[in-house]
C-alpha cells in the first residue's frame, strides 16, 4: 500500500505555478498550519514503524494529491479548524439503569444499639412513692404499766405523805375519784383537784392532777416562778392560767400514751402578776417577757422531766408543756 505524503515544515509541497504570489496574510498562515500539523503529527523515528492508514485516510490524501497543493492546502485548513472547534468529550452520564444500581436511601439507617449497651429512656414523668397506707384507727398504744394500776382499799402511806406536803406548802385541793379507762389506757389511781398553788397563787379551775405532779408544780412555783416576777417585775406572782392537766388522750403522732393521761403533765398558758400585768406565753413575747419566760423554761429543766414550749414544735407554740414521765437514769428532755 502507498505510505501517506505527510507535509513537512522544511519541505512544503508547494509547486512552482503562477499562483504563489499570495497575500501577506495567508503566506503566513500556511506555515503556521503546517508547524501545527506537524506538533500534531509528529514524524515517527526510522526505527518505528508506520502505522498502515484507514481506507479513508489513504483515499483522502490521493483525492488531494490530485485537487493540487492549493485544494490540499484549503482542505489540511478546514481539517484543523474542525479539530479545534471539536468538543472534549465529557463525563460518561450516569446510568439510568434501575435494575443494575440501586438507588441510595434518602436517610441512611442508624444501626439498633445492642441490648446491653443500650441506656433505657428516662420516663416522662417521674415516678410518684407509694402513698402511706391510710388510718384505719386499728393502731393500738404500746402498753404502759400505770394503765393496770387501780386504787386500792386503803390509800397508800406514799399518797397520804404526799397530801401531807402540800398542804405545808398552803396548796389546797381536793380529792378526786379514781380515773380510769381501760381501752384507752388512762389511770389515775389517786388523784386531786388543785385551787391553788400556794399562798396567795391561784390555779385555774379543773386541774387535775396525781398527787406527785401537784406537788412538783407547786414547789415550782413558790421557788421559781414567784422570784423571777419579782425580780423582773418588781410585781408579785398572783396566779397561772393552766392551759391542760388530765386529759385521757394519747400523744400527738400516736403509739404512746401523753403523760396527760396519767395525770403526770401540766400546761401552762399564761401568768397574771399582782399590778394586773398578764405574761403570755408565744413565738414572739415583748423583749422584757421574753427575758422572764426564758429564766423559767430553763430552770424548769431538772424540777421536770420534760419541757417543751415555743420552737418545740407546732403543738407547743402557746404554752410550757411540764412533766415527770419516767426516764431511764432519771434524764431529762428539754427543747
Amino acid at each position: 500500500m502507498e505510505q501517506p505524503l505527510t507535509q513537512r515544515a522544511d519541505q512544503p509541497l508547494r509547486p512552482r505555478s503562477k499562483h504563489r504570489v499570495r497575500s501577506r496574510g495567508k503566506r503566513h498562515a500556511a506555515p503556521t498550519l503546517t508547524q501545527q500539523q506537524t506538533q500534531v503529527q509528529p514524524t515517527s523515528p526510522a526505527d518505528v514503524p508506520v502505522p498502515q492508514p484507514r481506507p479513508a485516510e489513504a483515499q483522502k490524501a490521493e483525492e488531494r494529491k490530485a485537487a493540487g497543493p492549493k485544494d490540499a492546502d484549503a482542505s489540511d485548513r478546514f481539517n484543523q479548524e474542525k479539530s479545534r472547534q471539536r468538543p472534549e468529550p465529557s463525563a460518561p452520564e450516569p446510568s439510568t439503569d434501575m435494575e443494575s444500581e440501586p438507588e441510595a436511601p434518602a436517610a441512611v439507617p442508624i444501626p439498633t444499639q445492642r441490648p446491653d449497651i443500650a441506656e433505657p429512656e428516662p420516663p416522662a414523668v417521674a415516678p410518684k412513692p407509694p402513698e402511706k397506707p391510710a388510718d384505719t384507727g386499728d393502731n393500738k398504744m404500746l402498753p404502759d404499766p400505770r394503765s393496770a394500776e387501780l386504787p386500792a382499799d386503803r390509800m397508800p402511806e406514799e399518797e397520804v405523805a404526799c397530801r401531807d406536803r402540800l398542804k405545808a406548802l398552803g396548796v389546797e385541793f381536793e380529792e378526786h375519784k379514781a380515773e380510769h379507762d381501760a381501752e384507752i389506757g388512762c389511770s389515775i389511781p389517786y388523784p386531786i383537784v388543785l385551787k391553788t398553788l400556794g399562798k396567795s397563787i391561784g390555779i385555774g379551775s379543773g386541774t387535775e392532777l396525781n398527787c406527785r405532779m401537784a406537788e412538783a408544780a407547786a414547789r415550782f412555783a413558790a421557788d421559781v416562778i414567784r422570784p423571777a416576777v419579782r425580780a423582773e417585775f418588781g410585781a408579785d406572782l398572783k396566779s397561772i392560767a393552766q392551759a391542760s392537766a388530765f386529759v385521757c388522750r394519747p400523744r400527738h403522732g400516736g403509739g404512746k400514751l401523753s403523760e396527760h393521761a396519767f395525770g403526770n403533765a401540766l400546761d401552762i398558758a399564761s401568768f397574771t402578776l399582782s399590778d394586773g400585768r398578764t405574761i403570755e406565753i408565744g413565738p414572739v413575747p415583748p423583749e422584757k417577757d421574753a427575758k422572764f419566760l426564758a429564766t423559767v423554761r430553763k430552770a424548769a429543766c431538772g424540777p421536770f422531766k420534760t419541757v417543751l414550749g415555743p420552737g418545740s414544735d407546732a403543738d407547743h407554740s402557746l404554752h410550757f408543756h411540764f412533766d415527770l414521765e419516767p426516764r431511764r437514769h432519771g434524764g431529762t428532755f428539754c427543747q
